[in-house]
């Protein structure tokens, strides 16, 4: 007879061990410390900017996954909780008095508590069902909140929409905020907080309950859960980490208009989350990583950087459903059962060559579009850090040439990587 480990409910310790409210400290000390060592490996003000942008896009795109990923509720106006609490944090800012009794770090409360409120004011005629009916409320009060951001110029300050000046807030510790570091570490210190407090609440009894409502509301019911109320504090939740989000670019950038919470700005963060992908934890994480560097970085390489941001989307969408989360996670059988190496070779062999492939054909499409509109008598481009005529015809062959031989050899090489997958994720032979 084997001996069965039991939990007694009335030991917290036990408790902690055995149920939701579970977190390991490795990742989030990893986490710290990357996010404190970030800014000396990248020491230039624009880089530093760019990482505020990104942990900013972390949060909101948790957020929204709380919604979508735990919540099965697909918002098409969820940027607006996050404006919303950026315009509150912004006009905090304003009111001088106020503003110069407060620390700057306790100013993104504010905006999530804005953000809650609104939530909770939508939230409790939205949540009554999920779905299309959900997608459709949510985008008709988007459009109604972004057309009132210049009926009410009071509240949204019209068409120039507020700014404000984070540096009149009471010193912290006789830190004024002056410099972008400290903005930095401000950002970092929140997105880190954020994190945590989502991560614990999908591990908590409404967060698995979110997850039930989400795969089967009737079967909810009829455990005797009202998927209404699951859904409302879902949504009420993200609200709040969503205006939180809405008061860190407040004070990254002291200048909100409409353009935050406007339809445009909320399709950007479902992309972000799908992207990522909506089934895990950390893939809004990835995902806002990712598209922050494509809307920072290859912007400043390429007019053309939304439509690979894009094309990059669909194709996930399309063959990558969970997204590039859930890319990396198909690997972890492999890893388990110690067949990793296996796939090592066949990856070189094949996703090299359709890379080269891939960049070939971005080079094709760079020089059709260089080919349309430049101007009259700008013949020369550069394409990968190479200057060339496009207007002669060599360029042209070596292109469709790279193109059609990386695709080849990638065609040739796939059914030897698919043995190789599937030898890496089968128990037994050799490793």
């Amino acid at each position: 007879m084997t001996d069965q480990i039991t939990t007694d409910p009335t030991k917290p310790a036990q408790r902690m061990r055995a149920g939701s409210m579970t977190i390991t400290i490795g990742p989030w000390i990893v986490a710290a410390i990357a996010l404190m060592a970030m800014p000396y490996i990248f020491t230039s003000n624009s880089a530093l900017t760019i990482m505020n942008q990104m942990w900013i896009t972390v949060v909101f795109a948790l957020a929204y996954n709380m919604l979508l990923g735990q919540g099965g509720m697909l918002s098409f106006g969820h940027a607006v909780y996050a404006g919303v609490g950026g315009f509150a944090c912004m006009h905090i800012m304003n009111m001088s008095d106020l503003f110069a009794a407060m620390p700057l770090p306790v100013l993104p409360i504010f905006g999530g508590l804005f953000g809650m409120g609104l939530a909770m004011i939508v939230g409790a005629f939205s949540t009554r069902s999920a779905g299309t009916v959900f997608a459709m409320i949510s985008l008709g009060v988007g459009e109604l909140i972004a057309a009132c951001s210049v009926i009410i110029v009071a509240f949204f300050g019209g068409e120039e929409g507020i700014s404000g000046d984070r540096t009149y807030a009471m010193p912290f510790f006789g830190n004024e905020f002056l410099q972008q570091i400290d903005v930095y570490y401000l950002t970092s210190f929140w997105v880190l907080v954020s994190a945590v407090l989502m991560y614990l609440w999908s591990r908590t009894p409404v967060g698995r309950m979110a997850n039930a409502v989400r795969d089967n509301p009737e079967r909810a019911e009829f455990l005797g859960y009202s998927a209404r109320w699951v859904r409302f504090y879902s949504f009420v939740a993200s609200g709040f980490f969503a205006g939180v989000a809405g008061g860190l670019f407040a004070i990254n950038y002291e200048i909100l208009t409409e353009e935050n919470l406007n339809t445009a700005s909320s399709g950007v963060i479902l992309l972000v989350t799908f992207l990522g992908g909506v089934g895990f934890f950390f893939g809004p994480i990835i995902g806002a990583i990712a598209f922050t560097l494509l809307q920072t970085v290859l912007s400043l390489q390429t007019e053309l950087w939304a439509f690979y941001a894009g094309t990059l989307f669909v194709a996930t969408v399309m063959f990558f459903p969970g997204g590039l989360a859930g890319l990396l996670m198909m690997h972890v059988p492999a890893f388990k059962l110690g067949k990793a190496n296996l796939l090592v070779v066949p990856y070189i062999k094949t996703l090299i060559p359709a890379a080269i492939g891939v960049f070939g054909l971005c080079a094709l499409v760079e020089m059709v579009f260089h080919f349309r509109h430049a101007a009259t008598g700008d013949d020369e481009m550069t394409v990968f850090w190479m200057t060339f005529d496009s207007h002669t015809i060599m360029p042209w062959i070596i292109a469709v040439v790279v193109t059609a031989v990386g695709f080849g050899i990638m065609r040739m090489t796939a059914p030897a990587m698919k043995e190789a997958w599937n030898a890496a994720n089968t128990a037994g032979g050799k490793s």
